[in-house]
């Protein structure tokens, strides 16, 4: 670094510096609301070794999520809360509508012992249960990985197949298409059904609709969250059938209704009615 990458820096390093003390200004003033502040601080993006995170716009990205380094993350996915997604000593590229459950790690390998390169490569449509590890390997389009469960390095996953709940995938293992796989170690268990293999397409999509619902309620300011607490304690006690033998019909704010994609029951119940 240069005289002038130098003094650069100490502006910068003084910048900070200020707004920090501003910051602890601004709290004291706030007083007692200053612990009611429900906005997070937390970094979620993070460059390492000058590669930064690519992430699509669409995509929902926990306030307590960590994407670091060499990550590259598709249209309309999930990284959820708690998750760490670290790029460092190779690529982490994540497909469209994928979702990965709170509390999961993605990490990478630089190679194995007989030289192989091993990034993390996971696929459009898929769904990762919360507190899974997923370490250097490849999971193939709407493909499930359950939750708590640990895929190591080499491992495939590939298209319609599943690792249960729990699972410990060995090195270099392959789980081929159809089929569920699960224990530890894990082995074949049975082949899917139908309908399990619809269910994990529906799965993802219900998770990109929950994103979206969650996207929204972490981009509210903290006079918005402050205004629908007070509209929630306002309506709290609402009583539909009591309210009905007196004639009283209350309409719940626009601000408390979650859209129909989010509660499929209600958009069938409305169906069922028209």
């Amino acid at each position: 670094m240069g005289t002038l990458g130098k003094a650069i820096y100490t502006v910068g390093f003084w910048i900070r510096e200020t707004g920090q003390a501003i910051d602890r200004l601004g709290r004291g003033l706030q007083g007692k609301y200053y612990f009611q502040e429900h906005l997070s601080r937390h970094r979620t993006l993070m460059n390492v070794y000058e590669k930064s995170p690519v992430v699509d716009k669409d995509v929902f990205v926990a306030p307590s999520a960590s994407v670091i380094g060499d990550v590259q993350v598709g249209r309309a996915s999930s990284i959820w809360y708690g998750c760490v997604l670290r790029g460092d000593v190779n690529s982490i590229r994540v497909g469209s509508g994928t979702n990965i459950q709170d509390n999961s790690l993605v990490h990478v390998a630089k190679t194995n012992l007989a030289g192989k390169v091993l990034p993390t490569i996971i696929g459009d449509n898929v769904t990762i249960g919360h507190s899974a590890i997923i370490h250097a390997c490849t999971v193939e389009n709407e493909a499930f990985v359950g939750m708590g469960a640990t895929l190591l390095d080499g491992v495939t996953v590939e298209k319609h197949a599943m690792v249960a709940a729990g699972a410990l995938v060995r090195q270099n293992t392959r789980i081929p298409s159809g089929e569920v796989w699960g224990g530890n170690p894990a082995k074949f268990i049975r082949k899917l059904t139908d309908e399990e293999i619809a269910f994990i397409s529906q799965s993802a999509t219900n998770y990109t609709n929950l994103a979206q619902v969650h996207a929204a309620e972490n981009a509210k300011s903290f006079e918005e969250i402050e205004f629908e607490k007070a509209l929630r304690k306002k309506f709290a006690n609402k009583d539909e059938e009591y309210d009905s033998m007196l004639g009283v019909v209350r309409e719940t704010p626009p601000e408390l209704i979650l859209p129909d994609n989010v509660l499929p029951e209600k958009a069938a119940s409305k169906s069922l009615k028209v």
